[in-house]
Parts: C-alpha cells; sequence; structure tokens
C-alpha cells in the first residue's frame, strides 16, 4: 500500500496498540493520539523497532474532549493526507448516583470520553481525509446492542447513529464510514482490576467460539475495513464479539 497514514486515537494499549501494529504492518505510517505521552511514546518507539521503520509510528499528546487540543493533532498530521482515522478512545468511566448532579456528571463523562473525542478527532480530520479513498472507522461495543453499562451503553449506541451520518455525508467523496462493535476482548485495561475468574469464565460461556477475544482480533476487522477490498462497505456496523451476540 506504500506510505499511507492513518490516525489511531488510544492508540498507546490494547485494541488501540493492536490497531497501529496492524497498520503498520500493511504499510501505514501511524499517528497514535492520546492523553498520557509516557505510555504513547513507548508505544510507538516499541512498534516502530519491531517492524524495522524507526519513522512508522509517531505520537501526539491530546484530551480529545477538549476542542483547544485538537490543534496539535492537526500540526502533527501537516500537509499529509489522511488515509484512515481509527477512533478508539473511550471506555467505562464509573460514577455516583447520590443527586441529580452526580447523574449528569457522570453521563457527561462517559458521553465526552466515548462520543465527543470521536467527533471531534473525525472533524478536525475532516480537510485531510483522502478523496476519494479515506475510512472513517469508531469502534464501538456489544454493549451498545445488548446494553448493561448505563451511559456508556448509550454512549457507544450513539457512534452507531453517528456513523449512518456520516456515511451519507461522506460517501459523494469515496470516504467510507463504519463501526466495529467488539465483544468481550481480554487483555486491555478497559476493566482494570474489575475483572474476576467468574467474570471471565461467564463471558466466555456467553461465546459461541468459546474464548475471549484477543486485540489482535479487533486489529483485523480494522485492517479489512481500511482495505482498498472493503471500498464497497460503508455505514455498518460489523460485530467482533464470538457470537455473544448474533447480527442485527
Amino acid at each position: 500500500m506504500g506510505d499511507r497514514l492513518a490516525v489511531v486515537s488510544g492508540g498507546g494499549t490494547g485494541i488501540g496498540a493492536a490497531v497501529t501494529r496492524g497498520l503498520v504492518a500493511d504499510g501505514f505510517e501511524v499517528l497514535i493520539v492520546g492523553r498520557r505521552a509516557d505510555v504513547l511514546l513507548s508505544a510507538a518507539e516499541q512498534i516502530s523497532a519491531e517492524c524495522g521503520r524507526p519513522a512508522a509510528v509517531s505520537a501526539v499528546t491530546a484530551d480529545l474532549t477538549d476542542p483547544a487540543q485538537l490543534a496539535g493533532v492537526v500540526s502533527a498530521v501537516g500537509e499529509r493526507t489522511v488515509d484512515v482515522v481509527v477512533n478508539n478512545a473511550g471506555g467505562y468511566l464509573g460514577g455516583v448516583t447520590d443527586t441529580l448532579a452526580d447523574v449528569a456528571a457522570w453521563w457527561r463523562a462517559n458521553l465526552d470520553a466515548n462520543v465527543l473525542t470521536a467527533v471531534l478527532l473525525t472533524e478536525a480530520l475532516l480537510p485531510a481525509l483522502r478523496r476519494p479513498g479515506g475510512r472513517v472507522l469508531l469502534i464501538s461495543s456489544i454493549a451498545a446492542q445488548r446494553g448493561g453499562a448505563g451511559p456508556y451503553s448509550a454512549a457507544k449506541a450513539a457512534l452507531h447513529g453517528w456513523a449512518y451520518d456520516l456515511a451519507a455525508q461522506l460517501g459523494p467523496d469515496g470516504i467510507t464510514a463504519n463501526v466495529i462493535s467488539p465483544g468481550y476482548v481480554a487483555e486491555t485495561e478497559f476493566f482494570g482490576d474489575r475483572m474476576t475468574p467468574d467474570g471471565h469464565a461467564k463471558r466466555v460461556a456467553a461465546t459461541l467460539v468459546g474464548r475471549a477475544g484477543v486485540p489482535d482480533d479487533i486489529a483485523a476487522a480494522v485492517r479489512y475495513l481500511a482495505s482498498p477490498a472493503a471500498g464497497y462497505v460503508t455505514g455498518q456496523v460489523l460485530g467482533v464479539n464470538g457470537g455473544s451476540v448474533l447480527g442485527r
């Protein structure tokens, strides 16, 4: 594919790091974006060293919920054309519900982390997206389809509706927009110290394939949707969940 450019939010660990490795293997240069400079720089150095391309991965630190900080991402892209945007930043943020103000803060935090980050990054990079051939990918969650996580479920579901709008808006320019909806993926920071052996076993038992997902499963879906082979796929939600939620 040559030296094409992908931008991956939350690219320093877990699914984001696996996506970055996969895109580098496919010939992309990757700009990873996140809030933790040390984690991003370490990932950029390690992945670049692994592939033997010193400049394969670069990093920019930004809080994507802050519109002012998107200028740093745009500056890092510079005059280059962006081929792929992978909106992977986000996660479940816990909160208290003692008062309505607490509820509002909890919901806003999850909507900001999972929706606003994707909206602001995508909007900031729209002028730089390749026309035709650009790709916008949103990483959602099985929670968007089956619930169970309150504001996190709602936030991830919001990405689905927005992806349909993006697909309609960008289709005439030859840009596709799709959602990848992971099920249970082990080997990430998502659960922190909340995952128990029993919780893991229950989530594996809920699949049809009898195993947990791993970050490379999600990266494989990204690599397909980012490739020329997926040029006729847009406005879709691709479930990667081992059959724990069937297509709908």
